[in-house]
Protein backbone atom coordinates (compact mmCIF):
# COMPACT_ATOMS: atom_id res chain seq x y z
CA UNK A 1 0.00 0.00 0.00
CA UNK A 2 2.63 2.57 -1.03
CA UNK A 3 1.75 6.67 -1.60
CA UNK A 4 3.94 8.08 -3.57
CA UNK A 5 4.92 11.63 -3.61
CA UNK A 6 6.67 12.93 -6.68
CA UNK A 7 8.43 16.31 -5.86
CA UNK A 8 9.18 18.27 -9.11
CA UNK A 9 10.22 21.84 -10.98
CA UNK A 10 7.26 23.81 -11.60
CA UNK A 11 8.51 23.78 -15.28
CA UNK A 12 8.02 19.79 -15.66
CA UNK A 13 5.29 18.63 -17.65
CA UNK A 14 2.30 17.16 -16.38
CA UNK A 15 2.86 14.56 -19.03
CA UNK A 16 6.27 13.46 -17.73
CA UNK A 17 4.62 13.23 -14.06
CA UNK A 18 1.88 10.98 -14.74
CA UNK A 19 4.76 9.03 -16.80
CA UNK A 20 7.17 8.98 -14.31
CA UNK A 21 4.52 7.93 -11.91
CA UNK A 22 3.51 4.68 -13.88
CA UNK A 23 6.93 3.54 -14.30
CA UNK A 24 7.59 3.96 -10.96
CA UNK A 25 3.94 2.49 -9.74
CA UNK A 26 5.01 -0.85 -12.06
CA UNK A 27 8.47 -1.14 -11.05
CA UNK A 28 6.59 -1.30 -7.11
CA UNK A 29 4.44 -3.82 -8.32
CA UNK A 30 7.39 -6.04 -10.04
CA UNK A 31 10.02 -5.44 -7.11
CA UNK A 32 8.15 -5.07 -4.11
CA UNK A 33 4.75 -7.21 -4.44
CA UNK A 34 2.64 -4.31 -4.24
CA UNK A 35 -1.04 -4.69 -5.36
CA UNK A 36 -1.76 -3.16 -8.69
CA UNK A 37 -5.26 -1.29 -7.22
CA UNK A 38 -2.94 0.20 -4.63
CA UNK A 39 -1.89 3.20 -7.02
CA UNK A 40 -1.77 6.55 -4.92
CA UNK A 41 0.38 9.48 -5.84
CA UNK A 42 0.49 13.51 -5.23
CA UNK A 43 2.56 15.60 -7.26
CA UNK A 44 4.56 18.52 -5.51
CA UNK A 45 5.70 21.30 -7.50
CA UNK A 46 8.44 23.33 -6.57
CA UNK A 47 9.79 27.00 -7.89
CA UNK A 48 13.68 27.67 -8.63
CA UNK A 49 15.36 28.31 -5.89
CA UNK A 50 12.71 26.19 -3.95
CA UNK A 51 14.75 23.40 -3.46
CA UNK A 52 18.21 23.50 -2.34
CA UNK A 53 20.51 19.94 -2.89
CA UNK A 54 24.39 19.88 -3.13
CA UNK A 55 24.69 19.20 -6.97
CA UNK A 56 27.20 16.07 -6.39
CA UNK A 57 26.36 14.24 -3.51
CA UNK A 58 26.65 10.64 -4.21
CA UNK A 59 26.97 11.61 -7.96
CA UNK A 60 26.17 14.57 -10.54
CA UNK A 61 22.78 16.32 -10.71
CA UNK A 62 21.27 19.31 -12.29
CA UNK A 63 19.73 20.93 -9.08
CA UNK A 64 17.40 22.28 -11.73
CA UNK A 65 16.15 19.73 -12.76
CA UNK A 66 16.45 16.99 -10.22
CA UNK A 67 12.70 15.27 -8.63
CA UNK A 68 12.66 13.97 -5.28
CA UNK A 69 10.35 10.73 -5.03
CA UNK A 70 9.20 9.79 -1.54
CA UNK A 71 7.56 6.66 -1.33
CA UNK A 72 5.79 5.61 2.35
CA UNK A 73 5.04 1.65 1.91
CA UNK A 74 4.33 -1.19 4.74
CA UNK A 75 7.12 -2.25 5.94
CA UNK A 76 8.71 -5.71 5.60
CA UNK A 77 10.59 -5.55 1.96
CA UNK A 78 13.87 -6.78 1.97
CA UNK A 79 17.38 -4.66 1.25
CA UNK A 80 17.29 -6.52 -2.07
CA UNK A 81 13.70 -5.55 -3.22
CA UNK A 82 14.66 -1.85 -1.79
CA UNK A 83 17.82 -1.89 -4.21
CA UNK A 84 16.06 -3.45 -6.92
CA UNK A 85 13.77 -1.14 -7.13
CA UNK A 86 15.65 2.05 -7.19
CA UNK A 87 17.70 0.24 -9.78
CA UNK A 88 14.47 -0.52 -12.21
CA UNK A 89 13.08 2.70 -11.56
CA UNK A 90 16.24 4.60 -12.01
CA UNK A 91 15.93 2.35 -15.73
CA UNK A 92 12.60 3.27 -16.55
CA UNK A 93 13.14 6.76 -15.52
CA UNK A 94 15.84 6.81 -18.91
CA UNK A 95 13.67 4.50 -20.72
CA UNK A 96 10.92 7.42 -20.61
CA UNK A 97 13.72 10.22 -21.36
CA UNK A 98 14.40 11.45 -18.28
CA UNK A 99 17.80 11.78 -16.69
CA UNK A 100 17.41 9.02 -13.64
CA UNK A 101 20.94 10.98 -12.62
CA UNK A 102 18.53 13.91 -11.52
CA UNK A 103 16.61 11.66 -9.37
CA UNK A 104 16.90 11.12 -5.92
CA UNK A 105 14.62 8.39 -4.34
CA UNK A 106 13.50 7.15 -0.68
CA UNK A 107 11.52 4.87 1.31
CA UNK A 108 9.09 5.59 4.73
CA UNK A 109 8.11 2.38 6.10
CA UNK A 110 5.59 1.78 8.39
CA UNK A 111 2.34 -0.53 9.33
CA UNK A 112 -1.31 -1.20 8.79
CA UNK A 113 -2.21 0.91 12.05
CA UNK A 114 -0.57 3.96 10.75
CA UNK A 115 -3.41 4.24 7.47
CA UNK A 116 -6.45 5.06 7.35
CA UNK A 117 -8.79 5.45 4.21
CA UNK A 118 -12.00 6.17 6.43
CA UNK A 119 -14.11 6.81 9.28
CA UNK A 120 -14.18 3.35 10.58
CA UNK A 121 -10.08 3.87 11.38
CA UNK A 122 -6.98 2.53 10.48
CA UNK A 123 -6.53 -0.34 7.93
CA UNK A 124 -5.73 -1.89 10.97
CA UNK A 125 -8.78 -2.09 12.74
CA UNK A 126 -10.45 -1.95 9.81
CA UNK A 127 -9.37 -5.40 8.00
CA UNK A 128 -8.94 -6.55 11.42
CA UNK A 129 -5.45 -7.31 11.30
Amino acid sequence: MPFNKLHVPESLAPETCQAINEELHASLVETCDVNPDDHFCLVARYRPGDMLLHPTFLGQRDPKATIIIEIALLGGRSDKQKEDLFKDVRQRLNGIGFDARNSIMFLLENSPADWSFSPAGSVKSVLGL
